[in-house]
């Protein structure tokens, strides 16, 4: 059998220079670009497969809605995560902005699970999730559902699962306002530009230290004398 020479192999590199670095290999090819791109539109969740999931209904939207947009004064192309207690009080939230790409669950999923374990500590132990974790979207356009949308529930239901909360609600901040997608709940404000409202999603109080026991009397009697 003939060596092939390097010359007839158009995937390698020759007459390098010292000191570079070269890798070699073959171009992917078009059916695996395909390939790549059918991939990424299954992960995305039409609206009917996001009723059909069962998400927990906000009790009080607005009040969700509202805190988080004074909290974290969302722009265009910012992305809001925020775990909510069994009561709806906030936990924990992050922001962030989307970077542009093109729209893909897998890549959404990993950016959420990102901000999630920065902020909060994982329920991967408990056999029933408590705690529940909402996405506040802000972007251009009218309130309904994009393809760029159904990306981000299937991160954000993928992000959940891996961290041990509930997926709840799917919320998009435009200039007409905010809307829960799957939901016929939205209102005027706030919006995409608008001035935050005077009230703050509540939070859950602080732990209050333990008192008592002997440190605690030792240091009782201290400051008598």
């Amino acid at each position: 059998m003939r060596a092939r020479s390097p010359e007839s192999d158009p995937a390698r590199s020759v007459g390098v220079a010292e000191g570079r670095t070269v890798t070699f290999g073959f171009a992917p090819s078009s059916a695996a670009s395909l390939s790549t791109s059918a991939a990424s539109a299954t992960r995305v969740l039409e609206p009917a497969e996001w009723a059909a999931a069962g998400i927990p209904l906000l009790r009080n939207p607005r009040e969700v809605v509202g805190g988080l947009h004074v909290r974290h004064r969302p722009g265009p192309a910012t992305v809001v995560v925020a775990v909510l207690d069994p009561d709806e009080r906030l936990r924990a939230s992050a922001s962030f902005t989307r970077r542009p790409a093109p729209a893909d669950g897998w890549m959404f999923r990993n950016v959420l699970l990102s901000q999630l374990r920065r902020v909060i500590p994982h329920d991967l132990r408990r056999r029933t999730p408590v705690r529940t974790a909402v996405l506040l979207y802000c972007r251009d356009g009218d309130a309904q559902w994009t393809e760029e949308d159904g990306a981000w529930m299937w991160g954000l239901r993928d992000a959940c699962t891996l961290h041990g909360l509930r997926c709840g609600a799917y919320i998009t901040l435009t200039r007409d306002g905010w809307q829960v997608l799957g939901e016929d709940r939205g209102g005027r404000h706030p919006g995409v530009g608008s001035a935050p409202e005077p009230f703050a999603t509540s939070e859950a109080p602080p732990r209050i230290p333990r008192t008592g026991g002997a440190p605690s009397e030792v240091l009782r009697r201290a400051a008598a004398r």
